[in-house]
């Protein structure tokens, strides 16, 4: 179980745990999708292995807002959809984008059937009632030896990037890490959905949140312009969230953080998401050093405690502000819960991990 954190260690001085030097395995770009709550994901096969390389748009050389998109009229699909050009005449007298390049860009849209399906699931014919255990098969999908491992493993190889993070924003390591861990397994599950087909589809074929899918939309654009890359090209979720940190693109237009320095904020480079993931914490209000979760007792009309089921019944657990600053990034009690256990798992690994170094060292 240590080995991978033996060779880690022996490479530096050792006299600060998180002072090792960054990887450079993963100076290539990367994909991704985190689609809710998710099944348990294959693990490395070995630890030693990294997350394999995808493709992130590379920076044009020129702005990427007309290059190949270019029409006179709505084509394609979307052609005979008013509340499409009607998005496009919004999009044009806010913010300046060019009608034709708009038309040709919606003109290769393609609609997302499995998308649709996805937000808008057709109704059970029969109630159901809910089973006892949703918290421990939630936990069951994140709280593995795999994660807690590869958790360890991704905090070794971005050691330097991780401490930098948690100083400058006031954020726990471990929690940096665990975030990451449960959007994408560490990178390893970014998503292969088409981000632009995606949020197209939600904007204009499905009801229930079309509103805030066309806002997302608006910021995707926007974002694609901003940072000079075709917004044909990014993979995601289903609902359309990139990167490591799964951010959604409003999200990464306020908050994702160019941590590397290297021009561009690339949310499929660990040092950028790193970054970015701590910021978002940190202007949610995180508290370093705060508490987020400890067990209670059964207490009626108090919204600090909250209940969990298990196979074996509930459970009760006091919150604290932190854990209201995880669900800031998915409002779901077991989601925060099972964030603050992968992160508390992940620190002892490593820890406990420094102990042996220092065990075997003194010998």
């Amino acid at each position: 179980m240590t080995t991978r954190i033996l060779k880690h260690f022996s490479i530096a001085a050792l006299a600060v745990l998180f002072a090792g030097c960054a990887s450079d395995a993963h100076k290539s770009r990367e994909q991704y999708s985190y689609q809710g709550p998710q099944a348990p994901i294959a693990p490395y096969p070995n630890p030693g292995m990294q997350p394999p390389v995808a493709q992130y748009p590379a920076i044009p050389s020129q702005p990427s807002s007309y290059r190949g998109y270019s029409s006179t009229v709505l084509a394609g699909i979307y052609a005979n959809y008013p509340a499409v050009r009607g998005f496009i005449r919004d999009m044009v007298s806010k913010h300046g984008f060019s009608e034709s390049y708009l038309n040709g860009l919606f003109s290769r849209a393609n609609r997302l059937d499995s998308v649709i399906r996805l937000e808008s699931p057709a109704p059970s014919q029969t109630p159901s009632t809910p089973r006892p255990g949703s918290w421990t098969r939630y936990r069951n999908k994140f709280l593995t030896e795999q994660h807690i491992q590869n958790g360890a493993n991704f905090w070794l190889d971005n050691a330097d990037v991780i401490r930098r993070a948690s100083a400058t924003y006031g954020v726990d390591p471990e929690y940096i890490v665990a975030i990451i861990g449960v959007e994408t397994y560490f990178g390893r599950n970014f998503g292969k959905t088409n981000i632009f087909d995606s949020l197209t589809t939600l904007s204009f074929d499905t009801y229930r949140r079309s509103n805030f899918f066309k806002s997302e939309l608006e910021s995707f654009l926007l974002m694609a312009r901003e940072e000079g890359f075709d917004p044909r090209e990014p993979e995601g979720s289903w609902a359309g969230a990139m990167g490591y940190g799964q951010f959604m693109p409003s999200s990464f237009r306020r908050l994702a953080i160019d941590f590397n320095h290297d021009g561009q904020r690339d949310l499929w480079h660990p040092h950028d998401a790193i970054g970015s993931v701590a910021h978002y914490f940190s202007k949610n209000g995180w508290h370093y050093n705060g508490q987020v979760a400890r067990p209670g007792n059964i207490a009626r009309n108090d919204d600090a405690v909250i209940e969990l089921s298990t196979y074996e019944g509930n459970e009760y657990w006091r919150i604290f502000p932190n854990f209201k600053v995880i669900k800031r990034y998915n409002n779901s009690n077991k989601y925060a819960m099972a964030v603050h256990q992968l992160a508390q798992a992940i620190k002892q690994r490593v820890e406990s991990s420094k102990a042996v170094i220092r065990s075997s060292s003194a010998r």
